[in-house]
């Protein structure tokens, strides 16, 4: 007797959804998004704000990028990712669909339906994929854990309290206390 097929969804099943109908692809897989709350919203813009001044003020060649953004983290059909902020400085990895390849930094805001997604899988694919840095905010808990995939010293958990150090940025800290003020 066959082991039955598991079925393995390809970009194609995504951009085949309903309008307005949001999901990532991983390793084949569709995991459905639902809309973020308002808290989340905030965070995000106040992140997105923040990065896009430092890379303004630095004259910096790097772009910030908030979801829905298109991230074709290993440029094939079986994963399309759209992380809450997406940082690239490799302009040739940007096309009209999005980014193809590794973001520089990745930011995902954790929710109770996506913390074993945020924590583990995505943990696991944005660090084989070469993403530098990777944080993961939690506005339940207040704390945001860092990845230094690039060199590991900067990797930690901090409190929204904590002024943050960027690993990708040598000048640049975020408390998340004060920019949500």
């Amino acid at each position: 007797m066959a082991i039955p097929q598991k079925v393995l969804y390809t970009v194609d099943d995504i951009y085949a959804l309903p309008d307005g109908q949001r999901a990532e692809l991983i390793d084949g897989q569709i995991y459905m998004m639902s809309p973020p709350n308002t808290l989340h919203q905030k965070i995000s813009w106040k992140l997105h704000q923040e990065i896009a001044n430092y890379i303004s003020s630095q004259n910096g060649n790097c772009d910030v990028y908030a979801a829905p953004f298109a991230v074709f983290l290993n440029k094939d059909a079986h994963n399309y990712l759209e992380p809450d902020l997406s940082v690239i400085c490799d302009k040739s990895k940007l096309d009209e669909h999005g980014c193809n390849g590794a973001p520089d930094w990745i930011i995902e805001i954790v929710s109770p339906s996506t913390s074993r997604l945020d924590y583990g899988v995505k943990l696991f694919k944005y660090r084989m994929a070469g993403v530098r840095e990777y944080w993961i905010v939690n506005p339940l808990k207040q704390t945001v854990t860092v990845y230094d995939f690039e060199y590991e010293e900067k990797t930690d958990q901090y409190a929204f309290t904590d002024t943050i150090p960027v690993c990708i940025y040598e000048n640049l800290s975020i408390n998340l206390a004060k920019l949500l003020k």
